[in-house]
């Protein structure tokens, strides 16, 4: 009796210790570079992973190199604040949208950027397998960050079932500036395109690592918004990146027949003439220079010569053999489902680029592609639908803005959400079978209109979605 007795307690402590750790909501998780731990948030069972790098800091003999593994540490890691965003010229506070976004000084800007932020519902659960979404941020590829307040919204897709990656990556004249002496450096023969670099860094990152937050490494859909979107498109095309990628949304990046692409040796050359003018003939000169420095050359260099030097993504033949288009029209992307949308008062009228990118892929596999228009005039002022006005939505953030926002945007925002995740776990935005959001065809080239009053959501299926025009530039 007394044995039976001792080998029931022994039972009741194992069972006890391991239901103790299957219960643990935030476990100690292994990455590459070390031990990490989350903070619990608002949302019962998420768990929030701020800052964790996901490379090397970019400084010093690093600036302007691929991105290299990551510098490991000693000990756990609790990541619970966010990196520093990328370096870039502070927003004007007084701006459309420095108002909107509610710009605040106190974001730290600096070289040592490249971390990544996750949200998820199975902390250590490796066999969970749930689906992956990896967020990249706008702003003209040298402003923004991934946890500006509009894109706050990784509870509330955790909640759903998806787990949220947002992404920093280096912007302007650190993420794209190529250079002679950079390429001859490279063992690659290239310069430029750090950035993008520093985007697959991060893709390749969440397909080795995001088992121990629950996901599935083969289920990871990227989404970005305005430059995001344009980056979307070059992961897509880049030989580089386009096989860790299972689903991609792009928002207001336009489809087929936009973002020419700027060939290196025109980029490189440009730089070099500029770099030249400040007698600045070695990759030391040009390293030892400061962020302000490099702005202020570029600023005296346009007012002298009246010649403007931008920094952006270049065809380099190595990450990116051609533009988005012409890998799409060569066939050369991956073939998966595609979700392409813009808003009625964007940067420009995207419908034909995008009706042209949907009928393209119509053609070419039987993989759905999506198209929308979020048409939604936004409360509070006479901005309407303006270039980034669907963030709110996407990202249900809207805690964080000044807006008057009514029951229907609420609606609208949770429809929105709910289709955005769809889209991640089923390659559908309607969820496992068919509803109202039918995919683009050739014999039904239809947009989803995504709009509201002020008590409910309004979606539907048009042939003839309507821009308007006269939007805010970012």
């Amino acid at each position: 009796m007394k044995k039976l007795s001792f080998f029931f307690m022994v039972a009741t402590l194992l069972a006890f210790v391991s239901c103790s750790e299957k219960s643990d909501p935030n476990p100690v998780l292994t990455v590459e570079g070390g031990q990490i731990q989350g903070v619990e948030t608002a949302t019962e069972g998420v768990i929030a992973y701020k800052g964790v790098p996901f490379a090397a800091p970019p400084v010093e003999e690093l600036r302007w190199k691929e991105p290299q593994p990551v510098v490991p540490w000693e000990g756990v890691k609790v990541a619970d604040s966010y990196g520093a965003a990328a370096m870039q010229v502070t927003w004007d506070p007084e701006s459309f949208y420095g108002k909107e976004w509610q710009a605040s000084g106190s974001v730290p800007f600096k070289e040592d950027c490249l971390y990544l932020n996750v949200w998820t519902p199975a902390a250590g659960k490796v066999d969970e397998k749930l689906p992956v979404a990896m967020w990249i941020h706008g702003g003209g590829y040298r402003e923004g960050f991934a946890f500006e307040p509009e894109m706050d919204g990784g509870e509330d897709w955790a909640s759903r079932g998806v787990i949220l990656v947002t992404v920093t990556y280096r912007l302007g004249v650190m993420g794209f500036f190529s250079h002679p002496l950079l390429s001859e450096e490279s063992p690659n023969g290239v310069s430029g395109n750090y950035g993008l670099m520093d985007q697959a860094a991060a893709l390749k990152w969440i397909n080795n690592n995001i088992e121990q937050f629950g996901g599935d490494p083969n289920n990871i859909t990227i989404f970005g918004q305005s430059a995001g979107a344009g980056s979307v498109q070059s992961l897509v095309a880049s030989p580089k990146s386009k096989n860790l990628v299972s689903k991609a949304i792009s928002m207001s990046g336009g489809g087929l027949g936009g973002r020419p692409g700027n060939p290196l040796d025109t980029a490189q050359v440009a730089n070099k003439k500029m770099m030249d003018f400040f007698d600045k003939t070695t990759l030391e000169d040009m390293r030892a220079l400061s962020f302000d420095e490099l702005l202020d050359m570029s600023q005296k260099y346009a007012d002298t010569t009246k010649t403007r030097v931008g920094w952006s993504p270049v065809i380099d033949g190595y990450f990116l053999n051609g533009t988005f288009s012409e890998e799409a029209l060569a066939n050369n992307i991956p073939d998966i489902p595609y979700m392409f949308g813009f808003t009625s008062n964007d940067l420009g009228d995207m419908t034909q680029p995008i009706n042209d990118f949907s009928a393209l892929r119509a053609e070419q596999s039987d993989k759905p592609a999506y198209a929308y228009l979020f048409q939604r005039q936004l409360p509070g002022d006479e901005s309407g639908a303006f270039h980034s006005a669907d963030l709110w939505y996407v990202f249900h953030s809207m805690e964080h803005s000044w807006r008057p926002f009514t029951a229907g945007d609420k609606a609208l925002s949770n429809q929105i959400v709910d289709y955005w995740t769809n889209f991640a776990k089923y390659g559908n935005p309607n969820g496992e079978s068919d509803g109202v959001w039918k995919p683009y065809a050739l014999e039904n080239p239809a947009f989803m209109l995504l709009d509201a009053n002020e008590e409910e959501a309004i979606v539907k299926m048009s042939e003839n979605p309507e821009y308007t025009g006269n939007s805010f530039r970012r």
